[in-house]
């Protein structure tokens, strides 16, 4: 039996990003706005990359003007060696207050 967290996760997640203009970044979607993937900071600092089982989940728990992308599991480490996360945690609901604000996609 393997005790690795991420064997816990669905083979895709769904994950929460920012949009950044054009050129801001090499991670971007070649549209006129790039995305980047969505960190956010616990209560003790560390770096944390919320990401969800399915679409309807990331809506509910993220709201609807939240920009995402899809992406096997296992890229998740690529993402980790990229941006230095301290963790990744699965369904968490973001207070309202907290949510990312703008137009929908």
């Amino acid at each position: 039996m393997s005790t690795n967290p991420m064997n816990q996760f669905p083979p895709v997640v769904y994950v929460p990003c920012e949009r950044v203009p054009d050129g801001d970044s090499d991670l971007h979607d070649g549209s006129e706005q790039g995305l980047v993937v969505d960190t956010r900071q616990t209560k003790e600092g560390k770096t944390a990359l919320l990401v969800y089982s399915a679409l309807d989940r990331l809506v509910d728990c993220c709201g609807e003007h939240q920009p995402w992308i899809v992406m096997p599991t296992r890229n998740l480490d690529k993402v980790d060696k990229a941006v230095g996360l301290d963790m990744i945690l699965l369904d968490i609901n973001i207070p309202e207050d907290k949510r990312r604000k703008g137009a929908p996609s």
